[in-house]
C-alpha cells in the first residue's frame, strides 16, 4: 500500500523539474535582455583587456594571451551568473516577492525548491559559459571542440549556487551582498588563474589560490578547451564536488528554517 506522502507528492525528478521550469518561464519572458549580454560581454572584455594587453604580453603559459583569457572567461561568466541568481535572486524571491510561499502551496518540499534553485543556477552557468565559448570560438581563439567545455560551466554554476545560498542564509539586508561580490568573488576573478597563471603568484598566494573554488573550475575548463589533460583535473573536480556538498547541505538546512517560520 502506498504511503500518504507518496500519494501527495509526485516523483522527485518531477518536483525538481517543476521548480526549474518555473524559473525558465520567468527568465525567458525577457529573453533578449537576459540572453544577449552573455554574447556581448566577452567581446567587450577581450577588446578592452585582451587586445590591449596582448600588445605587451604576447604569450601566457605557452599560448597567446588572448587565448589564455578566452579559456578562463567562460567559467567566470558561470560563476557570476549563478552567484547572482542564488544571492540577490533568492533573497528577492524569499523576502520581497514571497515567491516561495506560493510555490510551497504546490506539492513541493523545501528541499525540492532549493535543489531546483541550484540546478537552475547550474543551467544558467552552462548557458552563459556556452555563450562565451561560442563567441571566442567564432573568432578562432579556441578550437571548436571547446563547445563541450560548458559542462564545467554547469558544475561551476551548481557549486557557486550552493555557496551563494549559504551566504544568503545569513544575509538579512540585501545590501550585504556587496561584501560577498566585492570581497570574495572579485578577488577570485584575479587570483584563480583567469587573468594570469597562479604559478606566477608568490608562494603564499599560490597556496591560498588552492582554497578558492574558482581555481578548481578554471583548470579543468582550460584543460578541456586546450586538450591538455593531467591527473590534477580529478583533484579539481573532486574539490568542486566537495565545495558543493559542504556549502549546499548547511545552506538548505538554514534556509529551510527561514522559509518555514
Amino acid at each position: 500500500m502506498r504511503s500518504s506522502k507518496q500519494q501527495l507528492y509526485p516523483p522527485f525528478t518531477k518536483r525538481i523539474s517543476g521548480v526549474w521550469y518555473r524559473h525558465y518561464r520567468v527568465y525567458t519572458k525577457s529573453l533578449i535582455s537576459n540572453g544577449l549580454p552573455p554574447f556581448l560581454e566577452p567581446l567587450i572584455f577581450l577588446a578592452g583587456i585582451g587586445l590591449g594587453m596582448s600588445r605587451y604580453i604576447s604569450e601566457m603559459s605557452g599560448i597567446p594571451y588572448v587565448t589564455f583569457l578566452a579559456t578562463g572567461l567562460p567559467i567566470t561568466a558561470a560563476m557570476f551568473t549563478s552567484a547572482f541568481e542564488c544571492s540577490y535572486g533568492t533573497f528577492i524571491r524569499l523576502e520581497f516577492d514571497k515567491v516561495y510561499d506560493g510555490m510551497l502551496s504546490a506539492p513541493l518540499g523545501v528541499n525540492d525548491l532549493l535543489i531546483g534553485e541550484i540546478i537552475w543556477a547550474g543551467t544558467k552557468g552552462l548557458f552563459f559559459s556556452f555563450a562565451v565559448i561560442l563567441v571566442v570560438a567564432a573568432f578562432g581563439l579556441v578550437p571548436l571542440w571547446s563547445l563541450s567545455a560548458p559542462v564545467i560551466g554547469f558544475l561551476t554554476g551548481v557549486m557557486f549556487a550552493a555557496i551563494s545560498l549559504l551566504i544568503t542564509s545569513f544575509v538579512t539586508n540585501i545590501n550585504h551582498f556587496n561584501f560577498y561580490f566585492t570581497g570574495f568573488l572579485s578577488p577570485m576573478f584575479f587570483f584563480s588563474g583567469v587573468i594570469f597563471p597562479i604559478e606566477n603568484l608568490p608562494p603564499v598566494l599560490r597556496v591560498a589560490a588552492e582554497f578558492f573554488p574558482l581555481t578548481h573550475s578554471v583548470r579543468p575548463a582550460r584543460a578541456l578547451i586546450l586538450g591538455d589533460f593531467s591527473a590534477v583535473i580529478f583533484y579539481d573536480l573532486s574539490a568542486v564536488a566537495l565545495f558543493t556538498v559542504l556549502t549546499g547541505w548547511p545552506a538548505i538546512g538554514r534556509l529551510r528554517k527561514r522559509i518555514i517560520k
